[in-house]
């Protein structure tokens, strides 16, 4: 059985986190972060972080996940690979729509005075794409296990949280401290769904080789 320490560490640093932001410290930095953003966006720049951005559309991510899972479990005549796919979703809707409610954070761009502030009206906090992308992207590459090495599951579940890491914040859909709050609470949530013993393959089924018949004189 693998320990708690990183889940106990990952939950101490969110709410550490949302505690800081709370009381109005280290707002300057997300402020400061944003206007560097908006000043330094040429359109080339821009169209290409629009697009990396898709990468953590939860509904398509969701879909995808589910039309897949659901083939698999066609297939393989059991309702197992269904299983992370719902678990997947109860956590993450259960956990990002009380959190952006309860702290009610505009978006960056959003025209109001202090929109960096909790409780002004608003649902950035936490970065919803940085958890669906950790948190989805670990499904999809748990239900296709039996299909992707060791490494190309690695780079999905790496690449598309880091590509939005960068993206959410340089086009100012975020402020900087909702992405590293997403961070923390994707990876949670991921830790916690991968304790669960799913009963699937995860390692690329390995190709037999027929022995060599040798005759014998």
């Amino acid at each position: 059985m693998r320990r708690w320490w990183p889940e106990l560490v990952l939950s101490a640093a969110f709410a550490g986190l949302t505690a800081v932001l709370w009381s109005g410290h280290w707002l300057g930095v997300d402020v400061t972060v944003t206007h560097w953003c908006d000043a330094h966006r040429p359109p080339v720049a821009d169209w290409l972080a629009r697009k990396g951005n898709y990468l953590g559309q939860g509904g398509y991510l969701t879909l995808l996940c589910l039309g897949i899972a659901l083939v698999l479990a066609w297939r393989r005549r059991s309702v197992r690979p269904v299983l992370p796919v719902i678990v997947a979703f109860a956590l993450t809707f259960g956990t990002l729509q009380p959190l952006k409610s309860l702290t009610a954070r505009p978006a960056p761009h959003a025209l109001r005075q202090h929109a960096e502030h909790f409780g002004t009206g608003g649902q950035s906090y936490p970065s919803g794409h940085l958890v669906n992308a950790i948190v989805w992207y670990g499904v999809l590459a748990l239900l296709l296990a039996p299909w992707l090495p060791d490494a190309a599951r690695l780079a999905l579940r790496i690449v598309p949280p880091a590509v939005l890491t960068v993206t959410t914040v340089y086009l100012g859909f975020h402020w900087i401290s909702d992405t590293v709050a997403g961070l923390l609470l994707g990876f949670l949530l991921d830790r916690l769904l991968h304790r669960v013993p799913w009963g699937l393959p995860d390692r690329p089924a390995q190709r037999q080789v027929p022995a060599r018949i040798t005759r014998t004189t």
